[in-house]
Parts: structure tokens; sequence; C-alpha cells
């Protein structure tokens, strides 16, 4: 079963998404009002439920995704998560002890079949391609062991990066990261209930058609679960919380000569078992 969050003649909707369209199932459950609050309650598997023998309320075009979660508290990144990823920099150092972070904010990722905009700031606008986790119960110093059994769902995201603005600064990322509609989240999220979700699939980025990202999640130096007991000990997790796992090597600023992302280029995202995030590009 997967889940959306869709705009239809104005209106904005969550329920189930399948080959044959929308099913909205907000307006049975109008005491959540959007995805996070379905996870924070525990209740995807009663939007299933509700989901089933149900026929499409909105056939596929007649709408617009959205990001999944709206407004969740937190969106953490982890940066060079994978080996090649680390050998990219040439810097001559080993993988570090403990993973790199920093935080997006909602509004700089937009839905899937979006563009993203390449802002009139700059003109490296960059696709990175990964699965991002949905917390669904929340907590501090979560044990590594236990770290899996606190995620409700997974996701595709485009964390797409401006990279001369990621190095306006000597310690950080946050320019980058952050310019409105430049990353896209989506297209929709998928139950998580088993490890072998997360824990080895095949993830892809394609550009026009061509793959430039094609990596395991199995090779990261840092695990989806050894993630969220390494953040949950300096913050408090909660449902709907967003960490975005990391990404392949590939990504155009590394090519030789670099290829930044223009308009009328098509990115996309590919996950095993959850999906495929679309997106072309347009200019501001």
């Amino acid at each position: 079963m997967k889940f959306a969050t869709i705009t239809a003649e104005r209106e904005t909707l969550y329920g189930a998404i399948t080959d044959a369209g929308f099913t909205a199932l907000s307006p049975q459950f109008a005491h959540w009002p959007s995805l996070r609050d379905v996870i924070a309650a525990g209740g995807l598997h009663d939007l299933a439920r509700a989901a089933q023998g149900h026929a499409p309320t909105h056939p596929p075009d007649s709408f617009t995704y959205q990001i999944p979660i709206p407004s969740p508290e937190k969106i953490i990144c982890v940066g060079v998560n994978y080996p090649d990823r680390n050998a990219e920099y040439k810097d001559g150092v080993e993988a570090p002890p403990n993973p790199s972070l920093f935080i997006r904010f909602p509004r700089s990722f937009t839905g899937h079949n979006q563009p993203l905009i390449r802002p009139r700031a700059s003109d490296q606008l960059d696709y990175e391609g990964e699965i991002a986790v949905i917390i669904g119960k929340g907590g501090r110093h979560i044990a590594q062991e236990e770290a899996l059994n606190h995620i409700a769902a997974l996701s595709l995201t485009n964390e797409g990066t401006l990279r001369d603005w990621v190095r306006h600064a000597k310690f950080n990322v946050t320019q980058g990261k952050n310019f409105d509609r430049s990353g896209a989240m989506g297209p929709w999220i998928v139950p998580f209930t088993h490890p072998a979700q997360i824990e080895d699939v095949r993830l892809t980025t394609r550009v026009n058609g061509e793959i430039r990202q094609d990596d395991r999640t199995g090779r990261m130096i840092f695990p989806v679960a050894r993630q969220i007991a390494y953040i949950s000990t300096f913050t408090t997790l909660v449902p709907g919380d967003i960490i975005v796992s990391g990404t392949p090597t590939g990504a155009g600023a590394r090519l030789d000569p670099p290829q930044f992302l223009e308009p009328g280029d098509v990115i996309e995202v590919a996950a095993e078992g959850i999906g495929i995030l679309r997106n072309t590009v347009e200019d501001e």
C-alpha cells in the first residue's frame, strides 16, 4: 500500500495511490488532518483497511502531488554516506567515525512530477538521489538494535543542491541545500514492515534516461539504524521527522567536466520497493 498527499481542485487530501489513481481517505479521518498526524497516531494500518475495495476518487492525471509529510518538525540529512562518495573528495581522509549531518526546510522540497527550480542566484543545481526515512515512534537515546522499530515509512528524495552556495562559508552547507523547491520528495510513502526494505536495496538516479548514480543501501558507511541511534542522542525524534539517508557517487558536480541540471532535464530517483520520484527543471 502507498499513501500520498495531493492537491485536487485547490483542496489538499491524503489517501492511497494505485495505478488506477488516487483514493481520498482524509475525509473519513478528519481527526487526522495530515499524514503526519496519521503516523503520530499509528494509523497507517487503519488507512490501509479503509482503502481496500474502494474505487479511486481521482483518476491519474487529475491531481498534483505534494511532499507526502507536510510540515515535519525536522528534516535531517546525512552527507557522504557511501564509500565512493568519501573517495570523491580526494582529500586522503578515511571515512569519519560519525555521520555528517545538515538540516533542510520543508519549503526546499517540491512534489513528484513538479519542476525543481533553478534559482536566479546560481546555475549549479545538482541532483542527489536518496531514500527518506519517516520516523513513526519518537524517542531519545534510541539503541541501534531497536532503531528500525522506530520507522513508520519510506519515501524518496532528490536532495537538490546548489554547489557553489554550499561553499559560501567554511563549515556549513545550509545555504546551498535550502533554496525554495530546489529538491523533491515523494511520490508517496510506503509503510515500513521489515528490515529488508532498507538494509540492502538498489538506489539509482537517472538524468534524461542516463544512469548517473547506482548503489545499494547495504554499502552505506552509516546504516539507517546507526543514523537513528546517533541522531536521537542529541535531539528527540518525533513522529513525522524525516531522515534523508545519503546519496551514492555520481552527482553532476563530480563528473568530468561537471554536468549541472538545466531547464528541461528529467531526473528520476528510484529504489526497489518504493518507486520512482520524477521531476523536471525550470528556471526561477
